[in-house]
């Protein structure tokens, strides 16, 4: 069975822990293009934006694992350059719609409605969201004069709870799900257990780097707390119309 799955993940630094090692064939991309993928059926299993659930509850989750943060995240920030009060605009990443979703939430909550573009430079009014290896890169060549709201700190200042970034999720037809959800905890499991030489894996300018990113900034659990804050996005979703209504907890496989 597991010979012939269609496997997709994330083309992201975070998601290293959870698919080094993997034997079989591996379809990397960016998440919107991993959801269309999976939506299709051009995959059976992806690793990708968690939002994809919550529009489309139609998949099983992989129990125990996900890519996840409490607190700072480091790589889903809003770059502005004065206060965040007072964005008129933000250019924003299409590549996840959990963080820009996840964007509009924290910004709603204050009371702010910015419009949201796909082009132009950070300027007094507008900001600019970045994720992933693309934000990571643009802190490392940032200015003195940019400032960055982290939006793992933000959401576990305003729910005292972990943020779910991304998740496996299994297409509903596929028969396997049982089997492949196994080997990816192990996979995970095996991995997270030899960080250490994940970390000495990337290029030696890169390497304090990256233990501070997989040691301090990322979990990559998916358990009781991980699921009350999946759950509370949802509800928030919900409440801000990014959703008709709040989906059925998933299913676990």
């Amino acid at each position: 069975m597991l010979g012939s799955l269609r496997l997709g993940c994330v083309k992201y630094l975070n998601a290293r822990p959870l698919i080094r090692g993997w034997e079989g064939q591996v379809y990397f991309d960016h998440p919107s293009a991993l959801c269309r993928q999976l939506a299709a059926g051009e995959l059976d299993v992806a690793l990708l934006s968690s939002f994809e659930y919550l529009r489309h509850p139609i998949y099983s989750v992989v129990d125990q694992i996900a890519i996840a943060s409490d607190g700072p995240v480091f790589s889903v920030v809003l770059a502005h350059l004065g206060s965040v009060e007072e964005l008129q605009e933000v250019v924003i990443d299409p590549a996840s719609e959990t963080s820009v979703n996840l964007l509009r939430c924290l910004l709603g909550e204050r009371g702010l409605v910015p419009a949201y573009v796909e082009k132009g430079e950070v300027s007094a009014t507008r900001g600019r969201f970045l994720i992933g290896d693309q934000a990571i890169s643009f802190r490392e060549q940032a200015g003195e004069e940019l400032h960055f709201l982290d939006l793992g700190a933000a959401w576990k200042e305003q729910t005292d709870l972990p943020f779910v970034y991304a998740l496996w999720l299994i297409r509903p037809e596929y028969a396997g799900k049982k089997e492949v959800a196994a080997a990816l905890r192990d996979l995970a499991r095996t991995n997270l257990a030899r960080l250490d030489e994940i970390i000495a894996e990337q290029p030696a300018p890169d390497r304090a780097f990256a233990r501070f990113y997989f040691r301090e900034c990322l979990r990559f659990s998916f358990g009781e707390t991980e699921q009350r804050g999946f759950q509370k996005f949802a509800e928030i979703c919900a409440q801000r119309k990014l959703l008709p209504q709040v989906p059925p907890a998933p299913q676990l496989v």
